[in-house]
């Protein structure tokens, strides 16, 4: 090759690295902090690491438990010669939606009874919320604000944020108490502009653990209806909170029974195990049902804008369970199985604690309920327990009570009691 064809290919070379991406000023995002946990986690090679970030249900091996409930559900869909792959409506199959209202309204809920209620299946509560926010921001008051506790958990404000609604932070967990400021809490919310909309976890709040008791709830429905705003529920603990599905569903029908106007972001990943399956309800209690046809109509206007029809697979199983009485009843057995078995847990690292004598009021581990507790630990604590002790949760101290079990628990308790 001649010295003048080498010279002209070396200028190509050199031309095109010259020429950058059209995106190249795009900023590196950070990594998600739950989901990075995991990966470093799974990396470690420590005989007796222990992850503590994880929020899926884990059996008391370690291992990620598929309902027996679902397994049967799964095997009657698979072998009914009715089902197809065709389309879902744009809002969902029917009797998913049906089953969703009633299961957390309650069966005989007067708002169902008068037509008052209108639903839409969605990509599992990640996808309620995103609908409920996106409708709010079409159709509710222009500048309303959107009020988030402190903390909440972490996918709440990028939601709110992406369809353009302005978030704040009312007072919720109280640090010193490791419970809930339920003052400090009403204070937030009577100061809040009038009509605002106010996201509150329906049970087992996320991250903290910490709910508001039946007479708390009282108080706060109290100052919204003052201030005239907006309950925005999200709801991914129900039956698996308590172990009690009218239990975790009480301050939901509260505000119902009050009169609010509302929305409900239901899921179905912690409940029925169906994490990859994004089953999910986003429902709303109106006044009229001449709304509810309006607003079912604009839901199905901005979901087909967005993923034109939600997946089968997982509604088919849930609504296959919710309106089978015996599957039901099974079920309803499985959901004991798992919040009894975080329960326990709850109450074995309490004990453990106890009996080491660690400084400090442990009460909180056994007060709080659901799948996640805030410790009360330290940043720099968190650190040497990750670094000495390969247990992995995230700075603040949360951990998820699912990643304890038999064998692990006692580890957990004298890194704790270490730190």
């Amino acid at each position: 090759m001649s010295s003048k064809r080498l010279n002209q290919i070396e200028k190509y070379i050199s031309s095109m690295a010259a020429i950058q991406s059209i995106f190249q000023d795009v900023p590196r995002a950070p990594p998600d902090v739950i989901f990075n946990l995991t990966a470093t986690y799974k990396a470690d090679t420590f005989a007796q690491k222990v992850n503590l970030g994880v929020g899926a249900y884990r059996d008391d091996n370690g291992k990620p438990w598929v309902l027996p409930v679902v397994k049967k559900a799964e095997r009657e869909i698979i072998n009914d010669p009715e089902i197809d792959h065709e389309y879902l409506p744009i809002t969902g199959l029917a009797p998913f939606r049906e089953a969703s209202m009633k299961l957390i309204l309650g069966a005989n809920n007067p708002a169902i009874k008068e037509k008052r209620v209108a639903t839409a299946q969605t990509i599992s509560g990640t996808g309620a919320n995103h609908l409920g926010a996106l409708f709010l921001s079409r159709f509710y008051r222009k500048g309303s604000i959107v009020y988030l506790s402190n903390p909440t958990w972490a996918n709440h404000k990028a939601i709110f944020n992406n369809v353009g609604l302005e978030v704040r932070d009312y007072v919720y967990y109280d640090p010193e108490t490791i419970g809930l400021n339920i003052d400090r809490m009403l204070e937030s919310l009577n100061n809040a502009p009038e009509g605002s909309i106010i996201l509150l976890h329906a049970c087992a709040h996320n991250p903290t653990g910490v709910d508001p008791t039946q007479e708390q709830w009282k108080a706060i429905a109290d100052v919204m209806e003052k201030k005239r705003h907006f309950p925005f529920f999200d709801c991914a603990y129900q039956g698996f909170a308590s172990g009690d599905l009218d239990r975790d569903a009480w301050a939901v029908r509260h505000f119902v029974e009050r009169g609010f106007e509302l929305l409900i972001c239901q899921s179905y990943a912690k409940n029925f195990g169906l994490y990859g399956q994004r089953a999910g309800c986003l429902t709303f209690v109106l006044r009229d049902s001449e709304t509810v046809l309006k607003v079912e109509s604009q839901l199905a206007k901005l979901q087909r804008a967005e993923i034109s029809n939600p997946p089968a697979h997982g509604a088919r199983i849930v609504s296959l369970v919710l309106n089978n009485p015996p599957l039901y009843e099974e079920w309803v057995e499985n959901l004991k199985t798992m919040s009894f078995r975080i329960q326990e847990m709850r109450r074995r690292l309490y004990d453990n604690l106890i009996e080491l004598d660690t400084p400090g009021t442990w009460n909180h581990i056994v007060d709080q309920i659901g799948m996640f507790s805030f410790t009360g630990l330290k940043p720099q604590q968190v650190k040497v327990i990750k670094e000495k002790y390969h247990v992995y949760l995230t700075d603040n101290g949360r951990i998820s009570m699912a990643g304890l079990s038999s064998k692990n628990v006692e580890y957990f308790a004298k890194a704790v009691d270490d730190v």
